[in-house]
């Protein structure tokens, strides 16, 4: 069997539009939350989100090529562009075309593009909708743009399964270079639904926090949360062979370790309370991980703000792990700094992980003053603690009852 290991990271956050920008802002527990700026809300009971500020896709496209792209998009390939240069990683000088694969996913795709397209259509015919339409809103078409850019012919694929998209993703990456399908391949997940129609759709779904404080707005495991803040972003992890790696002096954050996929079968919305599946996940991502101290484990919890989430999250970790070792492993959910950026959220997420274990420090759970009762882990509250990490999972749920779970463990050579 193949090691896999991660060599390069890249991240467009609301925190940070650099992998390292990104990190720095989450230890130091800053609040990408903030009014919504992109269109009116005063109408919209729901009026915050965490917005990416300050994006210039110029850094990585020209302007024709920025035009031609939506929104996700264009975070995607500020993603792969910034782990691809970090990984030193160049098709054809270092890998073989046919040996690069593509993992990339989104959650909804261009929805902008389609509220955009489908107002065009109303206003003025269905004449005058773009010819680039369907090729900006299609959700595979991050993945495809990334294949196209570094000339990466491998196997293409772009999975969605909602808020798991950027895990499952990185998942079955990992599984391709295990089983030796790719040599490498560009990882993650990618969103850009802070829209009129996503934020109107998930408000009627019960699903949103309605709270106007940015620092009320969202509090995973905090018995006062009221739903999740729309976040958006996107994540790449180069996931790379260990050989082939370590033969061109590659450097390397972390070895991936495990990974769970499962689904509660249970409803469309609403996680299983029960935690069954979820657990399992965990369970099955941490196979490997039998030898490391729960007390040197780090999870960065899915950890929405939503009621029914963050219980069931607690019950799958306590599931997963033993009530032992529940209480010792180290928790937080980063969500509380840039909400929920759906599709690129368990990407984003595992870098925030990989840099946890790298640099010995478990980022905070922002805002948690009341914790749940029913929510009874250490969820690392507002403040972030220094720790010596062995390993890390990061955990995604859902819509649709989809679990997913990636572990990585310290490279050691």
């Amino acid at each position: 069997m193949k090691r896999v290991v991660v060599t390069g990271i890249g991240a467009v956050t609301p925190i940070g539009n650099t992998a390292p920008d990104f990190w720095e802002s989450l230890k130091n527990g800053k609040n990408g939350i903030g009014t919504i700026s992109r269109f009116d809300v005063s109408e919209s009971k729901y009026k915050l989100a965490a917005e990416v500020k300050d994006f210039d896709p110029l850094c990585c496209m020209d302007k024709l090529t920025a035009k031609k792209l939506d929104r996700f998009t264009q975070f995607a390939l500020a993603s792969a562009t910034e782990a691809m240069a970090d990984s030193g990683l160049v098709v054809e000088e270092n890998i073989a075309p046919e040996e690069m694969a593509v993992y990339y996913g989104s959650g909804i795709g261009g929805f902008e593009t389609f509220g955009d397209s489908y107002r065009m259509m109303l206003e003025k015919g269905p004449r005058r909708v773009s010819p680039l339409f369907i090729p900006k809103m299609i959700s595979n078409i991050a993945a495809g743009n990334i294949a196209i850019k570094f000339n990466a012919q491998g196997a293409c694929v772009s999975m969605t399964t909602a808020c798991a998209t950027g895990t499952t993703c990185i998942g079955e990456g990992y599984r391709a270079v295990l089983h030796g399908y790719a040599t490498a391949a560009i990882c993650g997940g990618s969103e850009a639904a802070i829209t009129p129609l996503a934020v109107a759709g998930f408000g009627s779904c019960m699903a949103l926090s309605a709270s106007e404080d940015v620092n009320t707005a969202s509090l995973p495991f905090d018995k006062r949360r009221g739903g999740f803040v729309m976040g958006e972003g996107a994540g790449a992890l180069i996931l790379e062979e260990y050989e082939h790696a370590k033969a061109r002096g590659a450097k390397i954050y972390a070895e991936v370790c495990g990974y769970g996929s499962t689904c509660d079968a249970h409803h469309v919305t609403a996680p299983d309370e029960r935690a069954i599946a979820s657990a399992k996940a965990i369970k099955d991502a941490m196979a490997d991980l039998v030898d490391v101290p729960a007390e040197k484990i780090y999870i960065n919890a899915h950890g929405t703000g939503t009621a029914l989430n963050d219980t069931t999250e607690t019950y799958a970790i306590r599931n997963a792990l033993g009530e032992t070792d529940a209480q010792k492993v180290h928790i937080s959910s980063t969500k509380s700094m840039t909400g929920h950026m759906l599709g690129a959220a368990g990407a984003v997420e595992a870098i925030a992980a990989i840099y946890a274990m790298n640099h010995s420090l478990v980022p905070p759970t922002i805002n948690l003053m009341e914790q749940d009762e029913k929510c009874d882990l250490h969820y690392t509250p507002n403040v972030a603690e220094a720790v010596e990490l062995d390993a890390v999972l990061s955990t995604s749920l859902g819509f649709g009852g989809h679990n997913a779970c990636i572990a990585f463990k310290k490279y050691k050579g």
